[in-house]
Parts: structure tokens; sequence; C-alpha cells
């Protein structure tokens, strides 16, 4: 079995033309060609506000670009049809589609009404800052434009636990907590409790809602063929809920299906009490790793590589653990900005892509690069994904000794010919390492596939190379037979 690469196909500012779905389906052939075995595309239904909308302020889920909504009838991405075909175009290449999931708000009401509501410090969300007071709510969906195909449920006060906006005051500073509502309890403690996020905050205990979303994932698994989720604000969620959500999806379709949880927190232990509250149901984004990473790229060679794992979900939780090096909330001009440094990217992405566990997740800006924040494509990163596909295979053997030069090797095996690598990684100078990779390779000759180390390196009798990395970059050393293969299929 094939190893698996997500990638992320989107960025914040990726085209606003509806073309996303139309690119999906014309590029899915050539991203199976270099190695990428899933797709995590963005939320595909009808935002509530402008076109040039992400996805995230999410209004009707069952809109996927087909109904004539908030001024239009496609999403940013483009049409239900369209989306459709991407999925299509995608399983046609063998790749696997992972569904953005936005269950935890909604914006762009349709209708204000009127509830009783008290206001709440929004840095510390169980401190109330008045008594019940009378507002104009942004709480009534009807989606008039659906007509009540696919679901007749109506949204009304009752169905969230409070709203950020007051059309009475016009106030938007504020969070507003209903009238014998409460906080999920089991979510991040972040704000005296993180429950809510933005806009009008769904109450997944309310059974209506509840019988609501899980209709609506059935119903979106089945209508779309999707084979996952990415869940989107996970800490602002009820773990139980979620867990109940992803089983029962699981079981409806028959599917151990890939869910991934965005929770962002760059502590390990707050992730793994997270995972321990939803029984190890999902994955998670390695946060952790993502600000090592983004440390390291600016520590200008003063930092510790042998530490670089450390604290992260990929050596703590490696089952669970999906590796990033940047996404849509840290790439620049976001509220979580916190993008690593351009020129030690390589380094990462060899990090994540050729490490023997985790799923690595790509970033459509650093394959295509990001045009509205001038930054480039990343060399070499195709080059990457496919040693990962077609080579990083067999027993891993860790050389991670050395303060700014660490590395490790991969024995191969019987069912991936050619595979096996070694690989290095220096955040300062250049340098080299003795190094394993297996008796088998003695005699063979192996070659830089960054392309920046001209020498070759020969194993000997007791299966060890003497391998070379220049500063501030990433070696990765395969057998000649791969290093010809992928310069046949060069990108």
């Amino acid at each position: 079995m094939a190893n698996r690469t997500l990638i992320q196909y989107f960025e914040w500012y990726v085209s606003g033309h509806h073309v996303l779905w139309k690119k999906c389906k014309a590029q899915a052939a050539r991203l199976a060609e270099f190695g990428i075995t899933d797709v995590w595309l963005p939320p595909a239904y009808k935002a509530g506000f402008l076109e040039d909308n992400v996805g995230y302020a999410a209004y009707d889920l069952y809109d996927l670009g087909e109904f004539n909504q908030k001024g239009m009838i496609p999403t940013k991405y483009g049409t239900k049809d369209e989306y459709l075909e991407a999925i299509q175009a995608f399983h046609e290449h063998g790749i696997e589609v992972i569904a953005d999931i936005v269950m935890n708000h909604k914006l762009g009401a349709d209708a204000f009404e009127e509830a009783e509501a008290k206001c709440v410090n929004p840095s510390n969300r169980m401190q109330d800052q008045s008594d019940l007071i009378k507002i104009s709510a942004p709480t009534v969906f009807d989606f008039p434009g659906r007509g009540g195909k696919y679901s007749n449920f109506k949204w009304r006060y009752e169905h969230f636990t409070g709203v950020d906006w007051d059309n009475y005051s016009k106030r938007s500073d504020r969070i507003y907590q209903f009238a014998n509502k409460k906080w999920a309890e089991d979510v991040s403690g972040e704000m005296g409790n993180y429950d809510f996020l933005m806009g009008a905050d769904v109450d997944v205990s309310n059974e209506e809602v509840k019988e609501e979303l899980l209709n609506w994932g059935k119903w979106y698994m089945d209508f779309t063929k999707i084979d996952g989720f990415r869940l989107d604000a996970v800490k602002h969620i009820s773990a139980s809920f979620i867990k109940e959500w992803v089983t029962h999806m699981r079981k409806t379709s028959g599917k151990e299906m890939l869910a991934i949880g965005e929770y962002w927190h760059g502590d390990v232990r707050e992730l793994g009490r997270y995972l321990n509250q939803v029984d190890y149901s999902i994955s998670l984004f390695d946060v952790p790793l993502h600000y090592k990473l983004r440390d390291m790229s600016y520590a200008e060679g003063h930092y510790d590589m042998r530490r670089l794992l450390d604290d992260s979900v990929l050596k703590v939780y490696p089952n669970h653990a999906i590796t990033f090096v940047d996404n849509h909330d840290s790439q620049p001009g976001q509220a979580l900005e916190s993008f690593v440094n351009v020129w030690m990217k390589q380094v990462a992405y060899a990090l994540i892509l050729l490490h023997k566990d985790g799923i690595p997740c790509v970033f459509y800006g650093d394959l295509y690069g990001i045009p509205a924040t001038r930054n480039i494509p990343i060399p070499r990163l195709r080059t990457m994904i496919r040693v990962r596909h077609d080579y990083a295979y067999g027993t891993q053997h860790d050389y991670m000794d050395d303060y700014h030069i660490i590395g490790w090797t991969r024995e191969g095996d019987d069912m991936h010919p050619y595979s096996g690598l070694a690989l290095l990684l220096s955040n300062q100078g250049q340098g080299a390492k003795r190094m394993y990779v297996g008796k088998q390779f003695a005699g063979k000759v192996f070659r830089d596939c960054m392309r920046k180390i001209r020498e070759e390196v020969v194993i000997d009798l007791e299966g060890f190379g003497y391998f070379t990395v220049q500063g501030a970059s990433a070696a990765v050393w395969v057998v000649e037979e791969a290093y010809e293969q992928l310069i046949i299929n060069e990108d």
C-alpha cells in the first residue's frame, strides 16, 4: 500500500471567480502522477456574505452552489455540478476526497428575531457583564432560495447558544449568551470557555440540532461520495458531539473514513487531552510541530535540531498525527499567521514527507505559490512527494544526534522497487553523517535527488554510507535507479 499524502487544495486568497472546482478536475491526473493520494477541499457550501468568502462563514450546508442565495448561485469555487465532477475526477485517478466540515456556527441570517440574552466578557465567557436584556438576534435561517429541498429544517434562536451581533444596538463588540443556555463544557478552556467563536453559535446539545446535523452529514456523504472529513474548529465544539457525529458517519457509510480535527493549540498535552475526550476517534493537525518548524526556520541556525520532534503529535501520538508546514490559517495576513520561513521550507517538507509516521499535508500555497502575498512555490516539493510515494518505505533508523544536522534512513521493502533512502537536514552549515541503509544496498550507488550535491555515495559491505548535506538545506539520497526514474518524471 502506498504512503498517504494529503494536499490542502486551496489557500485563503485563491481565485474567487468560481474556477477552483474546474481546476481540481483538470489537475486530478497530475496530482496522482506525482504521488498525492488524498485531497482536502475547502468548504463547498454557500457562505453567509460576499462572493469572495473562503467558506468558513457557513450559511446553508445544503447549498453546494445550486440555489440563488446570497446574490449568486455558485459558491466562490463554482457550482454544485462542478464540485461533483471534481470529486469524480479525483476518484477516477485514485485520490480520496476530504471535505471541510463547518458545524460550529452560522452567518448571514435571513432575518432577525427578538430574544433575551446577557452580555458575557469576550475575554472570559464565564463572566456575565449584564443582566438579561432584549436583543435583535441574527438567528432566522429559512433558506428561501432552497425552498425546503433536501431539508425543511428552519433555524431559530433556540437552536443557538449565543451571537455576536444585536441589531437593536448595532453593536458587534459583545458576545450575547441566550437566556437558559449554557456553553458546552467539553470544549477548550481558553477565554474561560471557548464554545463561542463567531456568528450564531450552534447549540449541539439541542436534540433538534443534533438530529439535523447527523442527517445532514449522511446526506452529504451520499450526495457527494466524499471519503473523509476535515472538522473545522473542534476546540469550539462539544467533544462528545464530535465523537458521536464521526461514529455515526462511519457506521452509516460502512467505511473507516479519515476524520481530521483542527484543534489549533501549540501544547501537545492539550491535544492529547482532546484525543482522549473523543476516544481517539479522529486525527489532529500537528500544530505543535508547525510552531517548532516556524521557530527553527527563523532561528538562523540557533536551534537544537535534536529536539525538533519533541512534544509533537508526530512523536507522542504518531497514529493520530496530520503533519503540515503551513495552511490557510498560518499564511501571511491571517489571524494565526505563523508562516515558516521560505528559505527553510524544503527542510520542513522533507521532515514531514519522509518520516515513517503521520500523514503529511502539503499546502496549496507552497505547491503553486501565493500571488496575493508574493510567496513563491517551494522548489523540488513535487520531487519529495514522489519520493514519499515511491521510495519512503522500510525500517527507519534515526540520527537525531547533532545540534545542527539531523536525519534518518529507510531500508526500503520488497513491495516497492528501489525503495529506501537517506535524509539529512541542516539548519546552518554543511556536514555529513555515516548512516546505515541496509546490507542489501552494499555496493549500490546513492544520489541526492534534491540535485544539490553532485557526488555519489557508494554503500559499504556493512550497509553504511557517508552522506552529506549543504548548509541550511535538505539532502534526500536515493538509490541510483530511483534517482534516474525521478529525473525522467521531474516536475
